[in-house]
């Protein structure tokens, strides 16, 4: 049962994206198994070949790179130009949209980042791997959805939409976090023509320009390209470039049902002909609805919906294919004891779970938030739990993190071994409730508050 107080449009929203994240965590846990079996095969030579020598672009301008490059800093800008959609979207009108919902989210994100980064440096300050601290910060929305589903019932969608909020709210620290603290040199030029781009894109969303080839050609070209060539990571340029997409619609609600009624009624009226063709008039009026449902839709919205399917089920598979083969050479124990991974796993497994759960408790001590419905402390320690599978965007700041690939095996492993480590703990504590959870209706839809039913209108 929906709250009276929530939103059943958000609701059902956020639904469809759980859907989605759920599918994409089967698909990349699939990925990461061919990468892990593959890299640790007798072809390991072709998988290393794909992934590291195979070459695309141009060398004019040392634009030539390897595919793990280009999936690396084009493909994941993809991605994060889809997290910023996700987080302009949930913080106008989502889990993230006012004090009170979003207080137990991010005050919860904000706790397992910081205490994950402090236990990583208790094994590893003042060391040469120090700069890793970043790795156990990060958690893996699609794995941790993916493990969620495999539940069912027993887990309440409310645990379900506090965990996908908590990992939005944890990507954008993630992102913030790669921005400042994983840029080595800055090249201001290229800086300033991305500024510029981006202020051009802000400019063009005030005038009420819409055109997604607009937003994309700016992007690219000016904010993507210099990004870069800047120093900073490119992927950065994704979440900028989707903070300035459109919000609001072109027309309202109530005149996109009154005109397409209109529309409906004009077609209706129409006198077909003797083929299977439709008349001119028919499809003009066609015509006229596609672009009105254009106008009813907000191109963050709509960019969001197209893009969110790719990101889930194709880009982040192609990061784990392309990523996740760790090579293991020598002793598996003694990567797993190395500080770096040993730092990995206590931050990502206890980190995840302490900084979680203190934060939790402590916001709703200070009655800043109120635990969703049907949800109990056992259920945030379980998602705390499954919070610690970093996976995708600690394998990511790892790559930003070390340049010695010795070290970036290590850290992997240490990922890889979190990552299994919470899953279970994870999964343990949701099943040891003894009560299946109600479902909130996820296909529920408010009513319309219009002259009358859609039906009637077009009688």
């Amino acid at each position: 049962m929906i709250p009276a107080n929530e939103n059943p449009v958000s609701s059902f929203r956020i639904s469809k994206f759980i859907r989605q994240e759920t599918l994409g965590g089967i698909l990349l846990i699939l990925a990461t198994m061919v990468a892990v079996f593959w890299a640790n095969s007798s072809f390991y030579d072709a998988y290393h070949y794909l992934t590291h020598e195979i070459r695309v672009g141009t060398n004019f301008g040392d634009f030539n790179f390897s595919l793990h490059h280009w999936v690396n800093d084009g493909l994941m800008a993809l991605f994060f130009f889809t997290i910023g959609l996700e987080i302009k979207r949930e913080v106008m009108g989502g889990e993230l949209s006012s004090l009170k919902k979003a207080a137990l989210p991010v005050m919860a994100a904000l706790g397992g980042m910081v205490v994950p980064a402090a236990v990583f440096l208790v094994f590893n300050a003042n060391t040469p791997y120090s700069l890793g601290w970043g790795i156990p910060m990060a958690t893996d929305i699609a794995f941790a959805l993916g493990i969620v589903a495999l539940l069912g019932s027993r887990v309440n969608i409310n645990l379900k939409i506090f965990l996908t909020a908590l990992a939005i709210a944890d990507d954008l620290g993630a992102i913030l976090v790669i921005a400042v603290f994983y840029t080595d040199t800055i090249n201001y030029y290229q800086l300033g023509i991305a500024l510029v781009a981006i202020i051009i894109l802000i400019f063009g969303n005030r005038m009420g320009v819409r055109s997604s080839l607009f937003y994309g050609l700016i992007g690219l070209v000016g904010v993507w390209l210099a990004f870069f060539f800047s120093g900073v990571h490119a992927t950065i340029a994704g979440v900028l470039i989707a903070f300035t997409i459109p919000a609001k619609a072109k027309i309202t609600e109530i005149d996109y049902i009154d005109t397409l009624c209109t529309l409906l009624n004009k077609f209706s009226d129409e006198k077909p002909n003797d083929s299977k063709l439709l008349t001119h008039e028919q499809a003009h009026l066609i015509g006229k609805i596609e672009a009105l449902g254009n106008d009813a839709q907000t191109p963050l919205q709509r960019l969001e919906h197209i893009l969110h399917p790719i990101s889930a089920y194709l880009i982040i598979p192609v990061f784990a294919l392309f990523n996740a083969g760790v090579h293991i050479e020598g002793n598996i124990m003694d990567m797993v004891l190395h500080p770096v991974s040993l730092g990995i796993i206590a931050g990502l497994v206890l980190g995840k779970f302490i900084g979680i759960s203190v934060f939790s408790h402590l916001v709703i001590k200070l009655k800043l938030a109120v635990l969703p419905e049907g949800v109990c402390f056992r259920d945030i320690y379980g998602a705390a739990l499954l919070a610690g599978i970093g996976f995708t965007m600690s394998i990511f700041i790892a790559d930003l993190a070390f340049s010695d690939p010795q070290v970036i095996q290590v850290a992997k492993v240490g990922i890889f071994t979190a990552s299994i480590l919470s899953a279970i703990l994870g999964v343990f504590v949701l099943l040891s409730g003894d009560q299946e959870h109600p479902q909130k209706n996820e296909t529920h839809r408010p009513e319309q508050k219009t002259a009358g039913s859609f039906k009637d209108r077009l009688s």
